[in-house]
């Protein structure tokens, strides 16, 4: 049974209200109206809204500006065009609900709404998730929050097992961005998946893909890794791995030791090798720069540190050597083509002119992006 949390999105509702007719699709939706429910108000003025298509064409017809001077409108208008209100929240299922970065706009609908549905939220920080949830008029009481963070993640995931084994719904959260990705939760998820119960992602932001998505890298493998190693010996093998990978490869690093992780990275990798540096993804100060590693530690050292970064080192490149191609080596070079993928392609026509596969490959890749 939900706790009947939901409120308004931007600060409407009743309080302890469900919205969509009190059901949250069926087969193990939520029921939220009836005796066993804790409210039954509605976002639609308290009149469930699949009685009432008069009200929910007058909203569709409101302009915008109507929207934003009445918010119970716009709580309205997403839940219903969203259509997250037919959804089912089963129940003894961890939701795995991916929360804002620093932009409290990028919280998605239905992270909204599965936070305010189930029976407890376990959050990294307490104090950062109960900031959110009265951002967002989402009511939860104290006994609902439970601290799961990295010194009592074992503890907290026997505590999490225990309530979805009573059927209840328990959604996980971190400070900010996805859990378990360089954030605690991911001894938790694997816990529930080890008992064998279900569990749920509830995607959104993650500060690992916005600054893969500005990155403009082409193809390329992506190696994730998150903060450097601590220890001597292995920070500096991972940073002779990221030299040679030709893979682009994601740090995260945070404001405190920028400098350092500059230093080190520009003593590593090639003069001309590009890294971007994303900080303050999402915020008012968002800044996205591609730096060339030689000028890694002027950059940093320019500007006060502040926030968590993104860091891309982009892939190492081999360096092909100039070779001008011959009329003989282009006519073979273009026949197979023809019939063959430009790699396979490259290979037969080097067995074929005794020229270095990389230059036949480059030479072929390069007319086909011209194409």
């Amino acid at each position: 049974m939900t706790t009947g949390g939901a409120v308004g999105l931007v600060g409407a509702g009743v309080a302890g209200g469900t919205a969509a007719g009190g059901v949250v699709g069926g087969g193990g939706g939520v029921v939220g109206a009836g005796a066993g429910a804790r409210g039954t108000g509605t976002f639609a003025g308290g009149v469930a809204q699949e009685h009432n298509a008069p009200a929910r064409s007058a909203i569709r017809n409101r302009g915008s500006r109507r929207m934003q001077e009445e918010p119970d409108l716009m709580a309205d208008r997403l839940v219903e065009s969203s259509g997250v209100a037919t959804q089912a929240l089963a129940p003894g299922a961890l939701y795995v609900v991916a929360t804002p970065i620093g932009n409290l706009a990028d919280l998605t609908v239905r992270a909204w709404w599965v936070l305010s549905h189930v029976d407890a939220i376990a959050a990294e920080d307490t104090r950062v998730t109960r900031h959110l949830l009265e951002r967002y008029r989402i009511d939860v009481a104290p006994a609902r929050l439970i601290a799961a963070h990295e010194h009592n993640e074992r503890s907290a995931a026997d505590r999490v097992v225990a309530m979805l084994r009573a059927g209840q719904r328990v959604a996980l959260v971190s400070d900010a961005g996805t859990p378990a990705i360089s954030d605690p939760g991911a001894r938790i998820v694997r816990a529930v998946s080890a008992a064998g119960l279900r569990v749920v992602p509830i995607p959104g932001t993650s500060s690992l893909a916005a600054a893969l998505s500005v990155a403009g890298l082409e193809q390329a493998t992506v190696r994730f890794i998150g903060f450097l190693p601590g220890g001597a010996r292995e920070r500096a093998q991972e940073l002779q791995t990221i030299a040679a990978s030709e893979a682009a490869t994601v740090l995260f690093e945070a404001p405190h030791r920028l400098r350092a992780t500059a230093v080190a990275l520009s003593g590593v990798l090639a003069a001309g090798r590009k890294v971007l540096i994303a900080r303050e993804l999402t915020k008012k100060f968002e800044t996205i720069e591609h730096v060339a590693a030689a000028d890694l530690v002027a950059h940093v050292s320019a500007t006060e540190p502040r926030g968590e970064y993104v860091l891309i080192v982009e892939p190492h490149q081999e360096q092909v050597p100039l070779i001008e191609l011959d009329a003989v080596a282009r006519r073979w070079l273009a026949a197979v083509a023809e019939a063959l993928p430009p790699a396979r392609a490259a290979a037969v026509a080097a067995q074929a002119t005794g020229l270095p596969r990389e230059v036949l490959y480059r030479e072929l890749t390069r007319g086909r992006q011209k194409d």
